[in-house]
């Protein structure tokens, strides 16, 4: 025991996992799900903003009539989404924040003790 240990509330050492380690929790079914609740959100948001950015390139390519609409004073269809196109950042950004701060931190904090040897 270290003079660490022996007071209290002292944070317990942990052990360094071996590369064998890290194969073995990989091929876990804790890990599977994990990898696979993240990849379910993912994958799916990133397909739908690269194609509401290529729409957007698009119709701002070959629809100039269209991106070129008053919407009111000198706004356009065009600058609309374009703005939108940030707000559609900060959306999907707050979605994957709120996602992982709920689904995929509590789980991986739970693989990481588990490598590591270490009570939550």
């Amino acid at each position: 025991m270290t003079a660490a240990d022996a007071r209290p509330g002292a944070t317990p050492e942990r052990r360094t996992p071996t590369p064998q380690d890290f194969v073995d929790m990989q091929n876990s079914p804790e890990f599977q799900q994990l990898r696979n609740r993240l990849r379910g959100l993912v994958f799916p948001m990133a397909a739908f903003f690269l194609v509401w950015y290529l729409a957007y390139v698009l119709l701002g390519a070959y629809a100039h009539d269209f991106m070129a609409t008053k919407v009111f004073g000198n706004i356009n269809v065009g600058l609309l989404l374009g703005l939108a196109q940030f707000v559609t950042t900060f959306v999907i950004t707050g979605i994957y924040v709120r996602f992982a701060n709920r689904e995929i931190d509590p789980k991986a904090a739970a693989i990481r003790a588990e490598l590591e040897g270490t009570p939550q």
